[in-house]
């Protein structure tokens, strides 16, 4: 397998296990010590930390939480996917929304970068606005 090929791997191993799983040590396992998240969901912080606290809430708020995979492509160290993450909010509430029982889905596109097996870096793009307007926060 081409580190391209490994890459790739990696990286929806990692959305997989934190995502869909809900597994928080994705982050120890994937992330390097020194990753940096350059736009960091929902003001969580720009490290590790605030990528599993991302994890956390997601699956907090919605316990079906999972991330449908939809194109993943790669080119040396730089690995992007575009996924649709969906799930039911019956958990805790969110943005000051309290659990409704819907179905949300939120669409978007990441860019990760690694080096020697780990995540490094991403950076994304998240349909929050249609995210907000299935919460009954947005027109």
């Amino acid at each position: 397998m081409t580190t391209t090929e490994q890459n790739k791997t990696i990286v929806s191993e990692f959305i997989e296990a934190l995502f869909t799983k809900g597994d928080l040590n994705a982050v120890d396992d994937y992330l390097a010590e020194d990753f940096v998240n350059n736009d960091p969901p929902f003001g969580a912080s720009a490290d590790r930390e605030g990528m599993r606290s991302a994890g956390a809430l997601f699956r907090s708020v919605f316990p079906d939480w999972h991330s449908d995979l939809e194109l993943l492509v790669a080119e040396g160290d730089i690995v992007v996917e575009q996924f649709t993450a969906k799930g039911t909010h019956t958990g805790a509430p969110i943005m000051g929304v309290a659990a409704s029982g819907k179905a949300v889905a939120m669409a978007g596109v990441n860019i990760f970068r690694l080096r020697d097996g780990r995540i490094v870096e991403r950076w994304g793009r998240l349909d929050d606005l249609g995210f907000r307007r299935q919460l009954g926060l947005a027109g």
